[in-house]
């Protein structure tokens, strides 16, 4: 080989290394990994190992929120929700503290409907979820099992038999037993209250927070008529997409926690239930 031929190739490959270089520091920013199911990651041996868990305190606290991942269901959806987790500045990209960025809907995963979301004169007046009362979203509770076999109709209501004065009240469905929001695809057929189910509730019970296990409160076939006469009145609260596969039914003290989020219809909510 010639001088000039050796003088050729080192630089070429000079080059090749600069820029493969250059991708290796620059391919996380311009392309932050997810995190979660997208990312696994394999501790090395002295490493502590995380521990996700269902129940706390020895079974007495037991979390009712879903977690948040790109797989779960969204609103009408066949792919899940999709990337929304993000790596925004990193430590291993020479940052001095790891930061994340997030986009949801404020509809998705485990969250809460205010009055704004079906009303459009109650939005523009700010009827948002930072002015709901957190006196509702927070005691004691009756966690019941629905007929698996229909949605929840005004007769479906009068079967549940709901004493009067019990406030608060989580409706277990066939949602549950199907695993729906464990599923990536949205699924219409998920149980849900009808309209004269919905009426009858307001009408003849104290309940002021409804909790159900699926993206809506509100049958499909019986969207909007179910959510206008739950938030009409600007009393009840409707919490969704509840996980509640974990807990017997009975008498609960619920906690449930949403983002102070001004001028949202909805929000991502934290619940737990606390056994008495």
């Amino acid at each position: 080989m010639t001088p000039p031929q050796l003088l050729l190739l080192t630089s070429a490959l000079l080059l090749a290394h600069t820029l493969i270089q250059f991708a290796s520091a620059t391919s996380n920013e311009a392309y932050p990994p997810p995190y979660g199911l997208d990312q696994p990651w394999t501790p090395a041996a002295d490493d502590p190992v995380p521990v996700r868990r269902e129940v706390y305190g020895g079974g007495r606290i037991i979390d009712i929120s879903h977690r948040y991942h790109p797989d779960m269901p969204s609103w009408e959806s066949p792919d899940g929700l999709g990337h929304f987790l993000w790596l925004a500045k990193s430590i291993k990209n020479g940052e001095l503290a790891n930061n994340s960025e997030m986009k949801l809907p404020t509809h998705t995963g485990t969250h809460v409907d205010a009055p704004g979301h079906v009303f459009d004169h109650y939005f523009d007046a700010g009827f948002d979820v930072d002015t709901l009362d957190l006196d509702v979203l927070n005691g004691n509770a009756l966690l019941v099992d629905v007929p698996r076999d229909k949605n929840i109709t005004a007769e479906v209501m009068k079967t549940l038999n709901i004493p009067k004065g019990v406030r608060r009240v989580l409706f277990r469905t066939l949602n549950t037993d199907r695993g729906l929001m464990y599923k990536k695809a949205f699924d219409t057929s998920y149980v849900g209250f009808m309209k004269d189910g919905a009426q009858w509730l307001v009408d003849n019970t104290d309940i002021k927070l409804v909790g159900v296990d699926y993206l809506s409160v509100a049958a499909f076939d019986d969207l909007l008529p179910s959510h206008y006469v739950f938030l009409e009145g600007r009393e009840i609260i409707l919490v969704e997409g509840l996980k509640l596969d974990g807990a017997e039914a009975g008498i609960y003290s619920v906690h449930c926690l949403p983002l102070r989020l001004v001028g949202a219809e909805g929000s991502p909510i934290r619940c737990i239930l606390i056994k008495p």
